[in-house]
């Protein structure tokens, strides 16, 4: 069994290379790239039936052209997604609270060491 979709023409069975979908409030029939899924209220069309699509009297067919070469994410996507990545593997900044000394105020000693007097 094959997962490639197929048109939706009953007698066709031609790889689907587009997607035709109803915008019934405005009377438009509207034809675009292959969806991203199989929708139950969208038809895939083979390029055949695509370039003979016509729409009932009244209606106005939008066909949105998509980029054929366009297959998966562009070089900007994929660039945008590992400064992603970089950004989240960071390790997040530490804020540093200086202790304070014996007598409640902030010390100035720098690290874990500190001068300790004889008495």
């Amino acid at each position: 069994m094959s997962l490639a979709r197929r048109c939706s023409r009953s007698p066709c069975g031609r790889p689907a290379v587009n997607t035709l979908t109803y915008v019934y409030a405005d009377s438009t029939a509207v034809l675009g790239p292959l969806a991203t899924y199989a929708e139950p209220h969208a038809y895939d069309l083979c390029a055949l039936h695509s370039e003979r699509l016509s729409a009932p009297r009244g209606w106005e067919v939008i066909r949105l052209q998509g980029d054929p070469r366009e297959t998966g994410p562009s070089g900007d996507d994929l660039l945008a997604l590992a400064d992603a990545v970089r950004e989240a593997a960071r390790p997040a900044p530490v804020a540093r609270v200086a202790p304070e000394d014996e007598t409640g105020h902030e010390s100035t000693r720098r690290g874990h060491l500190r001068v300790l007097t004889s008495d």
